[in-house]
């Protein structure tokens, strides 16, 4: 697979994301409030509120690894290579949000400087 594919499924990714927080929002009382929503995820609690921020924080992942793939790739970083490190990233964003809603602290900080250090490794590549 071409590494530029990583940019639209890292896009879905923060889509599938929100999955868990939709259905902690439905199960929050009152069912989804499409009028609200960011009332609503301000009351989560315990998962719940785990979930908004796995969801916010794959968010806020989106456009560094983005950025750092696109300079990995204008660096001219071999495709294989970068593959690999966007199929790392990805695993360990997903497992990341599992263990995010999970409450498994520690693993979960452990994969997400895992992740942070694999988008580095993209750009670095192309700079030694």
């Amino acid at each position: 697979m071409h590494p530029l594919w990583f940019i639209p499924i890292s896009a879905v990714l923060v889509l599938a994301s929100k999955g868990p927080l939709l259905i902690a929002m439905s199960k929050e009382g009152t069912g989804y409030d499409n009028h609200h929503p960011r009332s609503q995820q301000a009351r989560l609690t315990g998962w719940g509120q785990r979930a908004l921020a796995a969801h916010q924080n794959t968010i806020e992942s989106f456009p560094i690894s983005a950025a750092c793939l696109l300079t990995g790739y204008t660096l001219g970083v071999s495709t294989d290579r970068l593959t690999i490190l966007c199929a790392i990233f990805l695993a360990c964003r997903l497992i990341y949000i599992y263990l995010y809603v999970a409450d498994k602290a520690l693993p979960r900080s452990l994969v997400w400087t895992l992740a942070y250090f694999t988008c580095l490794a993209m750009p670095l590549l192309g700079l030694i």
